[in-house]
């Protein structure tokens, strides 16, 4: 059950960070100087903490996905599928040990005003 409400939250999570993206992007052609603005608020540090949560529901979501369709298309997967969602956090946690730390320089490095 749980894989399925991450499953849900995450996807819609990141459509809801997909429509933002594609509306500041576009505010480029109806303003120069307004896209330029947003743009500087995401050098904010709380918007690199966002970027750990966002690359953290990226990786949930294609993982799960990948289990889910395992699961759908495997003659075994159902029998497997405790195991299958174990590889998924195995995989997520592999990923963002990855990524947190070089992301967390980037933030102090933005608090501390060194680039």
């Amino acid at each position: 059950m749980w894989s399925w409400v991450l499953h849900r939250i995450t996807g819609v999570a990141i459509f809801f960070f997909l429509l933002v993206h594609i509306l500041d992007t576009a505010l480029i052609r109806v303003s120069p100087e307004a896209y330029n603005a947003v743009i500087g608020t995401y050098k904010n540090p709380i918007m690199g903490i966002g970027e750990i949560v966002l690359v953290g529901a990226i990786a949930y979501h294609a993982y799960n996905g990948l289990r889910i369709m395992a699961v759908d298309f495997w003659s075994k997967g159902a029998k497997y599928q405790r195991q299958l969602w174990w590889g998924v956090w195995g995989l997520w946690v592999i990923t963002m040990a990855g990524f947190v730390p070089r992301q967390l320089i980037n933030v102090i490095a933005e608090i501390s005003g060194v680039h």
